[in-house]
């Protein structure tokens, strides 16, 4: 059963999601194909992050939770991550959306910016020898920085709210990659290149990468799917 272990996780993480898309009421089994081009779109450089971070041993993977197959250096299951993780929140975020009404949240997007911004930006100045850390933070600050004054998208607020009520999700799926509910991680970490602040075992700096890919997919998602009622 052990080498099924990150397999498994992927598949409960969109299993329910995907079975709900062929609703009538949600239907949104007629948008896989644009979910598909802006997942890829957003997972094309965060693969090459993954593969990059891998090579240089910022962080590993325990061969033994996989079925043994890599691409590039990461496991299958890992490639697949970026697909199945972006569904399950392009899903709920698309559902929520369609069924309640967030905008009231959008009253947020300047404070969500501008604390966002203040916390990151201190954090990097302070831990920019430490490279998951920084990395981390630059990305966000791009993604903020891009999705508020360029794009100026007024979603941002609704997004992250959004992003909050996944968090259960995510403790659970991030909890086990990084060994909670098993006896040792599937994802290791180099203590050298992050903060060493964990939520449970879970690196902060996860919660803040994840919030970034979570942005830019609901971002490319909108974007393709902008025609589509």
């Amino acid at each position: 059963m052990m080498p099924y272990t990150y397999i498994l996780i992927n598949f409960f993480t969109v299993i329910i999601c995907f079975l709900a898309s062929f609703d009538r009421r949600i239907q949104f089994n007629t948008l896989f194909g644009k979910f598909l081009l802006s997942s890829t779109i957003v997972a094309i450089p965060f693969i090459a992050w993954d593969i990059w971070f891998t090579a240089k041993g910022v962080w590993w993977f325990d061969l033994n939770y996989t079925l043994g197959f890599k691409i590039a250096g990461l496991p299958v299951e890992e490639w697949l991550f970026f697909y199945c993780i972006p569904f399950a929140c392009v899903f709920t975020y698309y559902c929520l959306e369609k069924y309640f009404t967030l905008d009231w949240i959008s009253v947020l997007n300047n404070l969500i910016v501008f604390t966002s911004v203040v916390v990151l930006g201190v954090v990097g100045l302070l831990y920019y020898e430490r490279i998951y850390t920084l990395l981390t933070v630059i990305v966000m600050l791009i993604t903020l920085f891009y999705l508020h004054f360029i794009a100026q998208k007024d979603w941002l607020g609704k997004a992250s709210f959004v992003y909050l009520l996944l968090m259960p999700g995510f403790f659970a799926v991030n909890g086990i990659l990084t060994g909670s509910l098993i006896s040792s991680p599937v994802v290791n970490y180099n203590p050298d290149d992050f903060l060493g602040i964990r939520m449970g075992t879970i690196p902060v700096e996860d919660a803040v990468y994840g919030y970034s890919q979570f942005l830019l997919n609901i971002y490319f998602f909108k974007k393709i799917t902008k025609n589509e009622k």
